[in-house]
This record gives structure tokens, C-alpha cells and sequence, in this order.
């Protein structure tokens, strides 16, 4: 990105707080102002009193310069108030929209972005921006308003000793100019070594059961240490970098002062310098010192500001793949039946070869119960991500109740649909919210009926805490079996037309799951329900089954239908049916 794109982009950052951002502009003019001026009243003051001293006009300076400090102490507090408050404000505004253009981004852009890279960039990135904003918008602006103030009374005072006591400045920014690309790589390999660290952390949290089950504790520990390593090594060619820098920079500053001492002495000897005139540039020069010797750590703000504004905007140059086409229309809740075609159905991941779906063809009547089978990798997954429109699929392929499903408005889509994948991903909450998660205002009433439905209420009852049971990250305190139960139960709350349950109750016993599907398929209100499963024995007793190999359908049947005929799904059912023997 080039240096004008990332201005444009920190300056729309600070356009939303342009009236806070003003005012502490503003207060930082003010402050440089009356910086210029003590010095002034303190030359006139010297001046006067040297020729005829008098402790009345001594006071009367004295209670200026203090009232004249005081002002500008309480000036500069409000300039950095809302300078600083800007960069808070544009943390809070970065983190949100973060949040909110990730929660619009498809399931595939995570599996290629980790979760510790994204939470860096969130945190880290974002602080970093914070005090670009805040400090080094204070800094540059209180550098700029110094110079350009001060510079011309120093001038007019004496234009040699000014221009001696600021010949050592080009060197400063020559040096300036020559370590900033190198500071700008160096912390981007900084943030880069962090992100990493962060990414490692996240996992080995996530996965610490399975490091202790295999005992891999001193690899990973091993792999820590290594990036560690990494992390470490850059921060220190970061610093080095800033340590040769900054005192190059502040000695070089301080030489203006002493050239200033020097030169101004001796012509106070030869009588051609006033003493007020010479003590008015020492403390002009010294109001340089600060600001200039302070450049090296706004550089390093900026640099480090100029990353992350990277980093960041990788993220929101991000258009979400899936999103509502121009003309999607509407479908009311009240209105769906829970039809379901496929036509010619055929999808390909972008780091495949060959098709995932292969032109599949179905019809799935309103409150029919099919289950899906077939061999692991056979596309049952591909087609229950795509319903929902979780992949980013081709129109004139898909149909709800007659509509493309590329043409419906996505949160009526799934809203009309529930689904319960592999993954039983449960929050770290009560079971009750956990449950309620789709409808969160739902009655106590509610959420155990379809805890019975799911079969896991008389689990939840026997918990100490019953429905109040926090069940920790992704659900560890519960069994696999219950994680699976409590999601279904959550997607039977919102009581949706069409529910998927991908390979669902994989963790449940065959009877249990048997029970589930007949619950669901039973009553007055049907779903339509596509049950993908590798229990056949729940499968059995679906309404259809559809037998799927290699990303086709190549069987579609009842139960007794597929068994009496060769092919595969009589290969699965002897095969399951020599499982159970064996069990």
C-alpha cells in the first residue's frame, strides 16, 4: 500500500472525531503559542530590569509568566484529553468493524486465516494505530507548530545564531530518512513473529488435551520456544535499530544548544548581544530540543502505525464471497414448506481437482425425513454446507420451495433452516443459553421440551446445576454424546422448516439416535429433515435414503427398497449388521 493510501486511510480513521480532533489541534497551536511568548516577556523582562531594577516589576513579570504557565499547563492537558481520546475512539471504532466485517466473511476464509493471526491484528494492530492517532498525531503536530513559531523570532532576534544553532538539523533528518525503511521492515517482522506466538498459543490451548493425551508437552514447548526465539531476535534488531537512532538524534539536538552557549557568550562579551536576547534563543532552542529529540519515538509510532493501517485493511479488502445478490428477494418464515431440489447439482473447492458434487439431482418433499450415506469424502458434507449457503455456490442449482436459494435474502434463507454440523460447537455459557442461543428471550418451557425431543433432559436434571450448568469452552465438561444433544436441542428451538443434521449424533448410541429421528419426524408440525449419517440403523427408519459415492447419488430409496437390490448400500448394511454381531 502505497504512503498516500495508508494517509488516506488513517484520515478517514479520524474523520468520524474530526471536532475533538480540531480542538486538540487547536489547544496544541494555542500551547506553542504562549511557548513563544514566556520567552519573549522573559527577554523583555531581563532587558528592562537590567538597566533599572525594580522588585515591583520584578513580581509583576513573575505573576504573568506563572499566570501565563499555568495556562498553558491546563491547555496542553485538554489538547492531549482529546487527542487521546480520538485515538480511543478510533480504537473502539476498529474493533468493531473488525467484528463486524468478520461475522460477514464465509466459513472458508477462517479455514485459510487463523484464529491467533486475526485476534494479533484485533489487539495488537489495533493499539498500534491507537497511538499513531493519539501520540504521534500529538507529537507531529506540537513539532510542526514549534518550529514553524518558533523559528521566525528566533530570526528576527538573530538570524546567524539561529541559522549556526540549526545547522546540525539536516544531518538529523538525513539520518531520519535513512532508518526508516529499515524501522518500518523491522516491526512489520515484529508484528509478524507476534502473530505467529499469538497463533500457537490459541491452538495449544484449544487443543491441550490432546498434547496431554500424546504427551507432547516438551514439543510444544520446543515449538514455543522457537518462535519465542523469532520474536525475540526481531525485537532486538528493532531495538538496536532504535538505540543507534534516538541518541543520534537527542545529540544532535542538544548541539544546537551548545553552539547557541558558545557563540552567544562571546558576543555578550564584545557587547554586540543582549543578555535577554541571548537567554530568549537558549530557551527557544531548548523548546526544539524536546520536540526534535522526540522525533525518533514518533517515527517508531508511525512505523509501527503504518503496518498495522496493513495489516488491518488486508482484512477489510475482503469482500464477502457470499453475500444477498442485488435482486434477492424475500421469503417469510410463515411461508416456507421445506421443499428442496437439487438440479444438476455440481460444486468444486478452489484447491480440488476433481468435483466434491457431482451433478446431483433431487427432490425432498415438505416434511419428508431423508437420511444421506455413503463413504467418507462422498460429498454428504459439501451438500448440507451448501443448503445453508455456507459455500459460495453457482445459482440454478439450488431450490427452496421452488426459489434459488442464491436468490433469497441470506438471513431469511437460514432462518428457514437449521443446522447441526459435525462439529458440536457449544458456548462457554449455562446449558439453558447454550440452548436458547438461536431465540435467547425463550421460556425455561421451551427450552426442555426440546431437551426431551433432543433425549438429554433427563441428563441436564441429574447436573447439580441443571439448566444452569456452565459447560465451559466448546463444551469440554460435557461427553460428546450431550455436546451433540444440547446442539440439537438448539436447533430445535427455533424451530425451523428444514433441519440438517450433518453426521449430528455420531456420539449417540444407535437407539438413542433412532428415538431422535422418529421425535422429529412425528406430530402435525413436520420437519423436513436430512439426516447424514453413517448409523444405518437410524437411517432405517427414514421416509428415504439416498446413497451417495464419489459425489453422486447412486441410490435413492426406502430402507427395504436399497437392501433388496445390489449395489452399495446393501455392502454398507451387511457391513454394519457384521459390526453389530461383533459388538
Amino acid at each position: 500500500m502505497a504512503k498516500s493510501r495508508r494517509l488516506a486511510k488513517l484520515g478517514a480513521y479520524l474523520r468520524p472525531h474530526w471536532v475533538e480532533a480540531t480542538l486538540g489541534i487547536f489547544a496544541l497551536l494555542s500551547v506553542n503559542g504562549l511557548g513563544v511568548y514566556i520567552p519573549w516577556l522573559i527577554r523583555g523582562c531581563v532587558d528592562k530590569l537590567s538597566t533599572q531594577f525594580s522588585w515591583n516589576q520584578l513580581l509583576h513579570y513573575v505573576v504573568i509568566i506563572i499566570l501565563l504557565s499555568s495556562a498553558m499547563w491546563l491547555i496542553r492537558m485538554a489538547s492531549r484529553i482529546w487527542l487521546f481520546g480520538v485515538g480511543r475512539q478510533v480504537e473502539f471504532d476498529l474493533k468493531q468493524r473488525i467484528f463486524e466485517h468478520l461475522l460477514k466473511l464465509e466459513p472458508a476464509y477462517f479455514a485459510t486465516n487463523t484464529a491467533g493471526d486475526l485476534i494479533s491484528r484485533a489487539t495488537s494492530d489495533v493499539e498500534n494505530i491507537r497511538r499513531l492517532v493519539g501520540f504521534a498525531v500529538l507529537s507531529l503536530a506540537n513539532t510542526f507548530f514549534a518550529y514553524t513559531l518558533t523559528l521566525p523570532v528566533m530570526l528576527a532576534i538573530s538570524a546567524d545564531l539561529t541559522l549556526y544553532s540549526l545547522a546540525v538539523y539536516p544531518f538529523m533528518f538525513l539520518l531520519v530518512h535513512l532508518f526508516s525503511d529499515r524501522l518500518r521492515k523491522q516491526q512489520a517482522t515484529v508484528q509478524e513473529r507476534l502473530s505467529d506466538i499469538s497463533e500457537l498459543i490459541q491452538e495449544d490451548i484449544s487443543g491441550i488435551a490432546l498434547i496431554k493425551i500424546y504427551a507432547q508437552e516438551e514439543n510444544e514447548r520446543q515449538a514455543f520456544a522457537k518462535k519465542n526465539q523469532q520474536l525475540l531476535k526481531a525485537n532486538l534488531q528493532l531495538a538496536k535499530s532504535r538505540n543507534v537512532l534516538f541518541p543520534l538524534i537527542g545529540g544532535l539536538a542538544n548541539i544546537s544548544s551548545l553552539i547557541i552557549i558558545w557563540l552567544g557568550t562571546t558576543r555578550i562579551s564584545g557587547g554586540t548581544l543582549a543578555v535577554g536576547d541571548f537567554l530568549a534563543l537558549l530557551l527557544y532552542v531548548e523548546r526544539l530540543v524536546f520536540p526534535t529529540a522526540l522525533l525518533g519515538f514518533t517515527i517508531t509510532t508511525y512505523q509501527r502505525g503504518e503496518v498495522s493501517i496493513d495489516r488491518l485493511e488486508s482484512i477489510f479488502s475482503v469482500t464477502p464471497k457470499i453475500q444477498d445478490a442485488a435482486d434477492a428477494v424475500h421469503l417469510p418464515l410463515a411461508e416456507v414448506k421445506g421443499k428442496i431440489t437439487a438440479k444438476n447439482f455440481s460444486f468444486t473447492y478452489p484447491e480440488m481437482a476433481t468435483p466434491a458434487l457431482d451433478n446431483v439431482n433431487f427432490t425432498i418433499a415438505p416434511g419428508e425425513t431423508v437420511a444421506i450415506v455413503g463413504a467418507i469424502g462422498s460429498g454428504k458434507s459439501t451438500l448440507a454446507n451448501a443448503l445453508p449457503r455456507l459455500l459460495d455456490i453457482a445459482p440454478g442449482q439450488l431450490f427452496l420451495d421452488g426459489v434459488d436459494i442464491t436468490n433469497i435474502v441470506l438471513a431469511d434463507l437460514r432462518s428457514a433452516i437449521a443446522y447441526v454440523p459435525q462439529d458440536s460447537f457449544l458456548f462457554s455459557t449455562t446449558i439453558k443459553n447454550n440452548i436458547r442461543y438461536g431465540d435467547p428471550v425463550r421460556e425455561q418451557e421451551s427450552v426442555e421440551s426440546v431437551a426431551r425431543m433432543a433425549q438429554i433432559h433427563a441428563e441436564i436434571t441429574n447436573f447439580p446445576q441443571q439448566y444452569e450448568t456452565i459447560v465451559g469452552e466448546r463444551g469440554i465438561t460435557l461427553s460428546g454424546g450431550q455436546r451433540q444433544r444440547t446442539a440439537l436441542a438448539r436447533a430445535m428451538l427455533v424451530d425451523a422448516p428444514v433441519l440438517i443434521l450433518d453426521d449430528a449424533l455420531s456420539s449417540v448410541d444407535n437407539q438413542t439416535a433412532t428415538k431422535i429421528l422418529k421425535n422429529l419426524s412425528s406430530g402435525t408440525n413436520r420437519k423436513t429433515v436430512i439426516f447424514i449419517t453413517h448409523q444405518l440403523s437410524a437411517a432405517a427408519a427414514a421416509d428415504r435414503i439416498l446413497v451417495m459415492d464419489k459425489g453422486k447419488i447412486v441410490q435413492a430409496g426406502n430402507h427395504i427398497e436399497l437392501v433388496q437390490q445390489e449395489g452399495l448400500y446393501r455392502t454398507l448394511w451387511s457391513q454394519h449388521q457384521v459390526e453389530e454381531l461383533l459388538h
